[in-house]
């Protein structure tokens, strides 16, 4: 039961993936406009939410998948899970010490870390950019990130031959 819990999806759709880095987005900048520091813990939560369970115990990433993908026109979009596993360990790291950070009375560093995590989600949510990603592939490629951890990122060919026939390109 608990490893069921606590797992991540692999594959996961990448639509639902931005939509949640949207959310994010929207959160965090409402944080950084009203300076509504208390903001931080439903941020930091989701990401370690997300880091455990996928979108299982996590309120945004439960609305993203049941409710607003499901009304959405657009084909799911099958992308490898441990990247964006990755990418969801740094908000959690960066919320998680920005609510430290703010905690501690330094709130102009909360709000820079706030600024970065706005900066990268919208770079995901808008362009589809994941900087999270592009970090798990280079630590993939320099051996730091075993090619066990995501078979699908290290075949880099069968990754690309499956686009092409999809009809996209890298």
């Amino acid at each position: 039961m608990a490893t069921r819990l606590l797992s991540f999806p692999n594959p996961v759709n990448e639509v639902a993936a931005r939509l949640v880095a949207a959310g994010v987005v929207a959160l965090s900048a409402v944080e950084l406009a009203t300076g509504q520091h208390w903001l931080l813990i439903p941020l930091a939560y989701g990401f370690v939410a997300r880091v455990l369970t996928g979108p299982k115990l996590s309120p945004l990433g439960q609305f993203v998948t049941r409710i607003a993908v499901p009304r959405l026109p657009f084909a799911p979009r099958p992308v490898p899970g441990p990247p964006k596993r990755f990418a969801q360990g740094i908000g959690a790291a960066l919320t998680t010490i920005a609510l430290a950070a703010w905690v501690a009375g330094a709130p102009t560093l909360a709000d820079v870390l706030v600024g970065m995590l706005v900066v990268a989600a919208t770079l995901e949510s808008v362009f589809g950019l994941c900087l999270g990603c592009k970090a798990f592939a280079l630590l993939m490629r320099v051996g730091v990130i075993p090619e066990s951890v995501c078979r699908e990122c290290a075949d880099i060919s069968s990754r690309q031959q499956r686009e092409i026939t999809a009809g996209r390109t890298t």
